[in-house]
C-alpha cells in the first residue's frame, strides 16, 4: 500500500477507515496457500463474528462465561455460539492425520509380516545348513562367527532393499510436501535412522535361529554321517 508508516494512515474502502495497527503474517484459510494480504476490520456496528483473545491466566470456562454476560448485553435477540481457534484449524489437517495413523498402522503391519517371514527363511536355512554348521563346529568354529555366517546375508538382502527403497520413498516424499507452502524439510538422518532400525529389526529376527543353531551339539547333527 506503499505506506511507510500505515499506522494512523486512512483507507478508504467502501467507507474511510482508519490503521490502528499491523499484524505479522499469518495463515487465515488453506495451509496449503501463501499468506494472502488481508485486512481486519472493526466495526461497531456489525458483531457478527468477533476474534477474541483469552487471557491465558483465567479458566476458558470462567473467560466465556463473561464473555457470554457482554455479549447478551450487547445483542440479547442473537444466540451465543463460540469455537476455539486452535480446534478450527487443527480441523483443516483431519486429512493428514487419517493419512498419518493409517501409514503407522500398515507400516507396524508390514513389518510384521516381514519379520515373520525373515524368521521362517533363517528358520528354513539353518535346518538345511544343520550339518554344515555341525562340521564348522567340530573344526573349531565359535558361534559368533557361525552367527555372522548365517545372519551376513539376511543383511545383505536388506541393504540392497534400503539402496531401492530410500531414493524411491525421497522422491514420492518430497512430490507430497510440494503441496504445502510451509512444510519441514527431509533430512538424510531420517533414512539413516531407519536403514539402522531395518538392519536391527533383521538382525534381531534371525539371531534366534542363528543361535540357536550355532549352540547345537555337534554330535546329533553329524551322527547319521
Amino acid at each position: 500500500m506503499n505506506f511507510k508508516h500505515p499506522v494512523g494512515e486512512t483507507v478508504d474502502w467502501f467507507k474511510k477507515f482508519k490503521i490502528i495497527g499491523v499484524i505479522k503474517d499469518m495463515v487465515m484459510s488453506s495451509p496449503y496457500e501463501p499468506v494472502k494480504p488481508s485486512l481486519f476490520l472493526l466495526d461497531k456496528n456489525d458483531f457478527s463474528l468477533l476474534d477474541i483473545r483469552l487471557n491465558p491466566k483465567m479458566s476458558a470456562h470462567d473467560a466465556l462465561a463473561e464473555i457470554e454476560a457482554m455479549f447478551k448485553r450487547y445483542a440479547p435477540g442473537t444466540p451465543f455460539e463460540y469455537k476455539f481457534t486452535d480446534e478450527e484449524y487443527a480441523r483443516k489437517f483431519t486429512n493428514e492425520e487419517r493419512i498419518g495413523k493409517l501409514a503407522g498402522f500398515f507400516t507396524l503391519l508390514a513389518i510384521f509380516i516381514s519379520c515373520m517371514g525373515l524368521f521362517g527363511m533363517a528358520s528354513f536355512m539353518a535346518e538345511q545348513r544343520t550339518k554344515e554348521i555341525g562340521v564348522r563346529k567340530v573344526l573349531g568354529a565359535s558361534i559368533f562367527s557361525l552367527w555372522q555366517l548365517m545372519s551376513k546375508e539376511f543383511v545383505l538382502l536388506v541393504s540392497v532393499s534400503l539402496l531401492i527403497a530410500i531414493p524411491t520413498a525421497y522422491y514420492f516424499m518430497q512430490g507430497w510436501l510440494q503441496d504445502y507452502k510451509y512444510r519441514a524439510d527431509l533430512s538424510w538422518w531420517i533414512f539413516g535412522l531407519t536403514a539402522i532400525g531395518a538392519i536391527a529389526i533383521t538382525l534381531l529376527t534371525v539371531s534366534y535361529q542363528s543361535i540357536k543353531a550355532a549352540s547345537m551339539n555337534p554330535v546329533k547333527s553329524l551322527k547319521t554321517e
